[in-house]
């Protein structure tokens, strides 16, 4: 039955719904990559909160979305940006968070790695509160038994002068990590608190100091997760990492091509993944991984470039705001009951651009169940004043 979609500036177009979802080959291991997906929150709807609230958390509905990516051989990377961190779960909610994710992960063998940051402090910090607070975080997810993503922190950003503040708090964290890290460069497109990370707005330059507190504990990271939404960038940089630790992309809008690699006359390099666009792309994301271990780089872009489209939608400017598309996509799959997130973040895109994201997504067959995406749809429509 046809769809009226909204336009920008006023007006619909029609869309025919496809009747027949995409079906995924059967879910096993992977084995050429290691592959996460960073994992929303599910909201519940029934509390009494605001905005500016603690996170109401749906745990039933959140655990059971992460054993749904864990069944098709992906990781969870749990408790980052793609969670609200920082943008509507504060630290309590997140280590609540990761000690319920990180638990479940032990019961069903699944992957897990979780980010560890500042966010308890709510105002401006000296060093040794900062510092303090990486440690605290640190504590709780190594406690958990998970892997530790040391993310960027705005109060970092806000505080160190120079990047001698970055290379001796780094430094401090990554001797008395227990196992190693994955160290997190998160752009300011992601987090405009983040301009100048690594003591410097010159991307060369912050890259070196990136590099040396890399050069400087090799035995401590396992990786890097590099989100600047720069493909060329990504890619020199991956050549210059040491022996044994590993790029992780964050690149939403050049995935396929990062984590396909190089050709092995220039290196053969290739980027793992860590991408919040794998939440929704979950199942397409794991068998299009699986066809690359057979050596089939070909019928792996084949699955993966068409869903750069929808990517490059829900991460267009202000890319903060890319979890709104993810958890749309998530209630319209049938994953939760409603479209409501913590911080009243369901309300941070248009009209246009979640039926945009729908028609992208109904494109791909990302819907187990095409008809129900589509009454939901057209329910949401209809309750935002578009006519059906």
């Amino acid at each position: 039955m046809t769809l009226l979609l909204p336009v920008p500036g006023g007006g619909t177009r029609a869309y025919e719904p496809r009747t027949e979802p995409l079906v995924p080959a059967a879910p096993g291991p992977l084995t050429s990559r290691t592959v996460f997906s960073a994992a929303h929150v599910v909201a519940d709807p029934y509390a009494d909160t605001t905005p500016d609230g603690p996170a109401a958390v749906d745990w039933d509905a959140t655990l059971a979305f992460r054993r749904h990516l864990w069944s098709y051989g992906l990781g969870v990377a749990e408790a980052m940006d793609t969670a609200q961190r920082g943008m509507g779960l504060d630290w309590a909610g997140a280590a609540e968070l990761i000690r319920r994710s990180a638990a479940e992960a032990k019961a069903v063998g699944g992957a897990i790695a979780c980010g560890v940051g500042t966010d308890q402090l709510t105002g401006p910090a000296a060093l040794p509160e900062i510092r303090a607070a990486y440690e605290e975080q640190l504590a709780v997810v190594e406690e958990s038994g998970a892997q530790a993503i040391l993310m960027a922190s705005r109060a970092l950003a806000a505080a160190a002068t120079g990047p001698e503040d970055y290379l001796e708090l780094y430094g401090h964290l990554l001797r008395q990590a227990a196992e190693p890290v994955i160290l997190h460069w998160l752009g300011p497109m992601f987090d405009p608190a983040l301009e100048g990370y690594w003591g410097s707005a010159d991307l060369d330059a912050a890259t070196e100091t990136f590099l040396e507190v890399i050069a400087a504990h090799p035995d401590k990271v396992d990786g890097v997760k590099i989100s600047l939404l720069d493909a060329g960038r990504e890619i020199a940089l991956r050549r210059r990492l040491p022996e044994g630790v590993r790029c992780y992309t964050g690149d939403d809008f050049h995935y396929p091509e990062l984590i396909a690699g190089e050709e092995p006359s220039a290196g053969g390099r290739f980027s793992h993944a860590l991408l919040g666009i794998f939440d929704p792309l979950g199942p397409l994301a794991a068998e299009a991984v699986r066809t690359l271990d057979t050596g089939d780089t070909a019928g792996f872009r084949k699955l993966l470039d068409p869903t750069v489209a929808l990517s490059r939608h829900l991460f267009e400017p202000p890319t903060r705001y890319y979890k709104t598309g993810v958890v749309l996509l998530a209630w319209l799959a049938g994953h939760q009951e409603h479209f409501t997130m913590v911080g009243g973040l369901h309300s941070a895109r248009s009209l246009p651009h979640l039926a945009r994201a729908y028609e992208l997504a109904d494109g791909l067959g990302l819907f187990p169940d095409p008809a129900r995406a589509e009454a939901r749809m057209r329910a949401l429509l209809t309750v935002h004043g578009v006519p059906q």
